[in-house]
């Protein structure tokens, strides 16, 4: 059993995907929305280096899925945040645009 650990080569997709996934989090702006899940992924991604340097390929690459999905979901609460911004932005024009129109038919004779 030990040999076949020591054989099992790096998962090398697995930590590219996880690095992709931090990359686009970070494009996203993840650090201000999502900081702890990013910063989770990242410290993940450390891990599963680390213990592809140890050559525990199996921890590696449970590791970086992780790293993985932790991104990928800093990723979606930022996207979530932006999205919520630009509504309540939406919200206060309309009701601005609202109060006006009231007011301008409200002067009028």
């Amino acid at each position: 059993m030990l040999a076949a650990c020591a054989s099992t080569p790096p998962p090398t997709a697995s930590l590219q995907a996880a690095q992709a996934a931090i990359s686009n989090a970070e494009r996203a702006d993840a650090s201000r929305y999502a900081a702890g899940e990013l910063g989770e992924a990242r410290t993940k991604l450390a891990s599963a280096d680390t213990a592809v340097r140890e050559e525990r390929m199996i921890a590696a690459e449970r590791l970086a899925e992780q790293s993985r999905a932790e991104a990928e979901l800093a990723s979606a609460k930022a996207a979530a945040a932006k999205a919520k911004a630009v509504n309540d932005e939406m919200k206060r024009s309309t009701s601005t645009l609202i109060e006006e129109m009231q007011r301008s038919s409200g002067e009028k004779p």
